[in-house]
This record gives C-alpha cells, sequence and structure tokens, in this order.
C-alpha cells in the first residue's frame, strides 16, 4: 500500500487560483487597513479555498515489476582466438551466479550470431531486438561480455531508447601481436589473359619486428608470385586471370611467432574475367540451308566478332572475267590462314570441300594452330564422303572421325550416347529426357569410323554423329550431318540447335562451365557446397580443407549423368580448399574479407564513448575468468567503481487499485466558513 495527498479541484484550476489571488488582495487590502476581524476573514477565505481545492487522501494498491539485466554475450568468430571463449564462459557463469542472487530482477542472456557477416560482430542488434518488449525505464543496466571489436555501435545509447549503466566486460590480452593484410586497390573484373593490378599493405600490431615479410600470391589455388614486402608500405602486384567467370586470388602473408591468429594475414578476392570478344571463322564452302543457322548463331552473340565467307566461284570456274569487273571479294587466305590465324579463337569449316581455294600448306597451319591451342569444328557435309574431303588433307591428323564413303540418306532422330548424357555439351539438352528424344528429324548422316574423342551423339545404327576430341593443347569437333537448320526451321518440332551449338563452341574455347572434368565449390553463409563434373561413373571422395587448417572428408552423391553434389555446414569464415585425387578448387564461405578479422585484437575503443555515456564501467577479465562484483545502485548514484558495476534499481510496479478520501467535506466547511464570518463581523461591530 502507498498513500499520498493530492488535490482534485472543484473548480477550474485558473478559476480557483484567480479566486485565491483575489481573496488575497483582500486580506492584504484588509491588513494594510488595520480592519478588525482581519484575522477571522482571512481564516474564512482559506476554509473556501481549501473546500474548493478538495484534498484528498489516495491510497494505490501497488504491485511491484522486476527491473531488467541484460548480459550481452558475444559469440562472433574473433571469440575463438586463443582461450577468449573459455574465459568468456567463465566471466558469464559468474555473472549469472551473482545476478541470481539480486532480488526483483528479471536476467536475460543475449548472444550474438556465431557467423560473422558483412558487417561484422553485430551486438547491438541483437541487444535491441531482445528488449523491444521491455519499457526502457525497466533496464537496470548491460552488461557486455566481449573482446571490444564491436562494429554495429550506435551514436549513442540515447539512439536505442537506453537510459542505464553499460559495462564492458572485456576478455583478451590487448598488448596481443598482430600482423594483417590490407588490400588498398583491386578491380572485381579483368579482360582475360590481360595483367591487371593489385595494392595491398601489411601491417604490424603490437610487434617490434621490422623484416621483410613473405607473400605468396595464388590464383584458383596455385602460386602465381611470391613477393618479400615491409610492413607498413603498399605494394603493386599484377596478374592475368587465365579464364573467364569467377576466379579466386588469395594474397597471404607469413605469420608472425604466437601471433593471435592467421585469418587476417590472407586476403581473398573473387574476380571476375571477361573474354574480350571472341573472333570466329566461318568458311562456307558453298552456299546452302544451313549457313545461315550457323551465321545466325553466332552474330547473335554479342561476345563474337565474327568472319564469314561463302566459296561462290572456285578456281575450276575462271571464265576470264577480269578481276576489277568482279563483284565478288577475293579470298585472303594467306592474311587468314598465315598472318593472323592466331588471332582467332575458333575456325569452323561448314560443308568445305578441297578446291584448290585453301593451299594444302594453309590446312597444315590450321593443324598446328589446333595443337597449340586453337580450336576447329567441321560441320561434314556430302564432300565430306567424297575425293574432296577435307579429311584428305594435313587436317586428318587432327579430326577424330574418318569418312568411310557412305551417305546415309534417311530419316533418324538424333540420340545422346552414354557419353553424350554425361557430357556437358549435350547433357540435359532440351527435349532429351525421352527416349528418342522428342526433336525433329533430320535426313543426311556422313558416315564416319570414329578414331579418337568421344561420340557424344549418334543417328541410326549407333553411327557418330557429333565426335569431340581434344589434341595437344587444343579442341577439334566434327558435326556429320549438315541438316542442323531443320531444327531452326522448326521442322517436326525442330530442336535445341540453338543451345547445343552455342554449348559446342564454348567448349572449343575452352570455356570453364563446360569442363567435362571439373570440381566446383560454392559458398554460402553457413555452409559449402561441391559438384563434381566427370565422365567417369563414380566420382572420388573429396578433402576440405577449412580456413583453421582442419580437414574434412566428404562422399558426393551422383545427381545427374556425370555430375555428383554434396554439401557441408561450416561456420568458418573465408577461403575453403577442396580437392579430390585430380583436381582442385577454392571458394570463399561468408565475406570474402570479413570485417571480424580486419582486427582482432582486444580493444575498449569501440564501447567507450557508450560507456561513458552511461556510466558504466571498462572491466578487463583475466584468463581465471574474474567479473566484476554487482551492486544495486540507486538513480543518480554512481554506477561503476575499481571493481564493481551497478544495476540500477528503477522501483518499477504496476498500480492494481486506487481508493481516495476527501479531506474536507461541504458539511464541515460551510459551517466553518461561516463561523468565521461571523465572528469577523462581531469584531468588527465592536
Amino acid at each position: 500500500m502507498s498513500w499520498s495527498l493530492v488535490t482534485d479541484p472543484l473548480i477550474a484550476p485558473i478559476w480557483l487560483t484567480a479566486l485565491g489571488v483575489l481573496a488575497l488582495a483582500a486580506i492584504l487590502g484588509a491588513a494594510w487597513l488595520r480592519a478588525p476581524g482581519t484575522i477571522y476573514r482571512t481564516a474564512a477565505f482559506a476554509v473556501l479555498l481549501a473546500l474548493l481545492a478538495n484534498p484528498t487522501l489516495r491510497e494505490e494498491d501497488r504491485e511491484p515489476i522486476d527491473d531488467v539485466a541484460v548480459v550481452l554475450i558475444d559469440n562472433s568468430a574473433s571469440m575463438k582466438l586463443g582461450e577468449r571463449s573459455e574465459t568468456r564462459d567463465t566471466a558469464v557463469s559468474r555473472l549469472k551466479s551473482q545476478l541470481d542472487l539480486i532480488a526483483d530482477l528479471d536476467v536475460r542472456i543475449v548472444e550474438s550470431d556465431k557467423a560473422a557477416k558483412d558487417g561484422g560482430t553485430a551486438l547491438f542488434g541483437a541487444l535491441d531486438s531482445a528488449i523491444a518488449d521491455v519499457p526502457r525505464e525497466r533496464l537496470a543496466g548491460v552488461l557486455v561480455v566481449s573482446d571490444g571489436q564491436v562494429h554495429d555501435t550506435p551514436t549513442s545509447l540515447a539512439a536505442l531508447g537506453i537510459d542505464a549503466p553499460l559495462h564492458g566486460i572485456l576478455v583478451g590480452d590487448p598488448n596481443a601481436a598482430d600482423r594483417k593484410l590490407i588490400v588498398e586497390e583491386a578491380t572485381r573484373f579483368g579482360i582475360v589473359g590481360e595483367p591487371i593490378t593489385i595494392r595491398f599493405r601489411v601491417d604490424e600490431e603490437g610487434s617490434d619486428q621490422a623484416h621483410p615479410v613473405s607473400v605468396d600470391i595464388r590464383l584458383n589455388g596455385e602460386r602465381v608470385n611470391q613477393l618479400s614486402v615491409k610492413p607498413g608500405e603498399e605494394t603493386t602486384t599484377a596478374l592475368a586471370l587465365p579464364h573467364g567467370g569467377e576466379n579466386v586470388v588469395e594474397i597471404t602473408a607469413a605469420t608472425l611467432p604466437n601471433e593471435l591468429t592467421a585469418q587476417n594475414n590472407k586476403a581473398t578476392l573473387v574476380l571476375t574475367g571477361i573474354r574480350d570478344r571472341l573472333r570466329v571463322l566461318l568458311v562456307s564452302g558453298e552456299p546452302h540451308a544451313g549457313e545461315r543457322t550457323w551465321r545466325n548463331l553466332l552474330k547473335a552473340d554479342p561476345s563474337v566478332d565474327l568472319v564469314h565467307f561463302t566459296i561462290l566461284r572456285p578456281p575450276e570456274k575462271q571464265d576470264g572475267t577480269p578481276i576489277t569487273e568482279l563483284s565478288l571479294i577475293a579470298f585472303p587466305t594467306r592474311e587468314l590462314f598465315s598472318a593472323k590465324l592466331d588471332e582467332f579463337d575458333l575456325i569452323i569449316f561448314d560443308r568445305y570441300r578441297r578446291r584448290g581455294v585453301l593451299p594444302i600448306v594453309y590446312l597444315g597451319n590450321v593443324a598446328r594452330y589446333v595443337e597449340n591451342g586453337g580450336a576447329v569444328l567441321a560441320a561434314a557435309g556430302p564432300a565430306f564422303a567424297s575425293p574432296f574431303s577435307i579429311y584428305r588433307t594435313p587436317l586428318a591428323g587432327i579430326l577424330p572421325a574418318q569418312p568411310t564413303g557412305q551417305i546415309v540418306e534417311e530419316g533418324f532422330r538424333a540420340t545422346l550416347t552414354e557419353e553424350g548424357s554425361r557430357h556437358p555439351v549435350t547433357a540435359a539438352l532440351p527435349g532429351s529426357e525421352t527416349s528418342p528424344p522428342s526433336w525433329g528429324r533430320w535426313f543426311r548422316l556422313i558416315e564416319a569410323a570414329q578414331t579418337s574423342g568421344r561420340a557424344v551423339m549418334e543417328g541410326p545404327e549407333g553411327r557418330p554423329l557429333m565426335v569431340l576430341d581434344t589434341v595437344g593443347e587444343g579442341r577439334v569437333a566434327q558435326l556429320l550431318s549438315d541438316h542442323a537448320w531443320l531444327w531452326a526451321r522448326g521442322f517436326e518440332g525442330g530442336g535445341p540447335q540453338a543451345e547445343m551449338l552455342r554449348r559446342l563452341a564454348h567448349w572449343l574455347m575452352k570455356e570453364p562451365d563446360l569442363e567435362e572434368e571439373r570440381l566446383l565449390a560454392t559458398g554460402n553463409d553457413g555452409s559449402l557446397t561441391i559438384e563434381r563434373r566427370t565422365m567417369a561413373s563414380e566420382a572420388d571422395q573429396v578433402t576440405v580443407t577449412l580456413p583453421s587448417g582442419t580437414t574434412e572428408t566428404l562422399t558426393l552423391s551422383e545427381t545427374a549423368p556425370g555430375r555428383f553434389t554434396g554439401s557441408i555446414a561450416t561456420e568458418e569464415i573465408g577461403l575453403h580448399q577442396v580437392a579430390d585425387s585430380t583436381l582442385q578448387a577454392v571458394a570463399a564461405v561468408g565475406a570474402a574479407n570479413p570485417r571480424e578479422f580486419k582486427d582482432v585484437r582486444s580493444t575498449q575503443e569501440p564501447l567507450r564513448p557508450l560507456i561513458t555515456e552511461s556510466g558504466g564501467g571498462t572491466f578487463w577479465v583475466d584468463k581465471l575468468g574474474e567479473a566484476p562484483t554487482l551492486r544495486s545502485v540507486r538513480p543518480g548514484r554512481d554506477a561503476a567503481g575499481d571493481a564493481w558495476a551497478g544495476l540500477r534499481r528503477n522501483g518499477g510496479y504496476v498500480l492494481k487499485a486506487v481508493t481516495q478520501v476527501p479531506l474536507l467535506s461541504p458539511l464541515i466547511a460551510l459551517p466553518l466558513m461561516i463561523g468565521f464570518l461571523l465572528l469577523g463581523w462581531r469584531r468588527e461591530s465592536k
């Protein structure tokens, strides 16, 4: 119960005030004139004003409510360094023991996320969420158990609506040595094969060493450079991206003796390689319905720079017309197949026949071009089975299928071979999910005996239709039909000619996404997904090396022909290495260079302004996990001392019932007022 004296005026307070002022003026005037009976009139006025003010004795039935104390625990990745987590847990345990002894206190334990995001350690976001249902006047205090590396500190506690002591209970050694690598400048994109520049710096803190530091630079898991750099000075290095798509660059500095962690000694960059315009040379041996299909396909790709020649007037058609009077462009054989041959990424022979247009020596150049890393696609027409076949040239050494001289001219549906169902060029082509595939028919196939490579598509009676092969450093593909254009025209529903020919062209140009043997790792928040693409029926186990150096073995399961996948959960942030018996891959989980590890030393600086604002204290916890003594303090008193932290006692309550008793009844006030007036009149009448 709580008693209090309150007023509940019978008239508006402004009128009560005005009446009091008039009464005071009258009394002062009477006193100035020394009028008899002034004291009795004053008493009458006092009774009148008291009656109008209506004094009331108020009784409140109050139910006390608990204050709220928050223990904010840092669970970020940096707390795993050294003995921080053990020290933190011991300190939290001792804080809980003390808090349990304080009466009328609601204790809330709030933990931050274990995985650091791009924003690093987010403690105050977790705090704001945890006390969203708590009236701020109930907050007794906040105990922050952390290494001090907090990255979401507000500008002030008032911004969070907090008016309570905040204490920092810090773990770790603030004087520990640490070396870190900082990337100053790096592009996100680069032209394949062109050098790109990366600027970085190695900093040392808490160490007197000024010796040069060894720095390794790895590209897609392979070392490409090793430097010796001076701490504190910027260093520039250049490298070229080997392929399009994602390329992972890892820059690693040697570790210090007894260093806190090597996690921030490295920086990971995910750079996207962009191919410059791909130069494709398309040579059509004669005009035919299919050449437009090739031309439209290649012209539709904005990344392709197409050079197309169609041989219209072979040497045997010489009729004596002067060259100056011809509207045809002479075929620049020497320029294309000698001087500038290496400038092309892909050469396509479309129904080409040996007619003396290209000298044998130039076709020999093409064969060497492939062995040195070039790409050739031979789309065969009827001439491939004739004495004019390009197989009767130096190209025979690189072509994987030898013509038999027979031409099959009957309707058939192209189908995928067993290898074709696994090969990235033909696997899962639209329409291939049925048997036979739901594609329109072709009506011509040049019979050939496969001598090397892989047949990924076949025609009637298992005859090879598309054969792929690797020759030296280059690649070769043979399409043993010239009827792909029927799909483009939509004959009998058509087929995936655009997708098939696109994949084929990009496989020939060694795009990583179309490699037969590939190990791919993809990092997400809290997990790592691994995909193994192979032409084999089984995939080897993979070994995953975590940023901490620990390893895990994972068995992949087949999800599609030639595709094996698996995933692991990981709380570690940074570069994960994946390897099997032949291939390796790298992937960054979480932020490539998490803010969490940019500075790993224990510090009070991020929390200092908030602690000062709230009147709290900073307490360094030793390895034993000693926590400060907790006290309850009244509002306005000091909230921290040398070895103690205060929690404000707010005295909050819930009002359950109210009883009011008037102290001056009109039945009493009126007789008193009349009595005093009569006494005053009597005094004046004497």
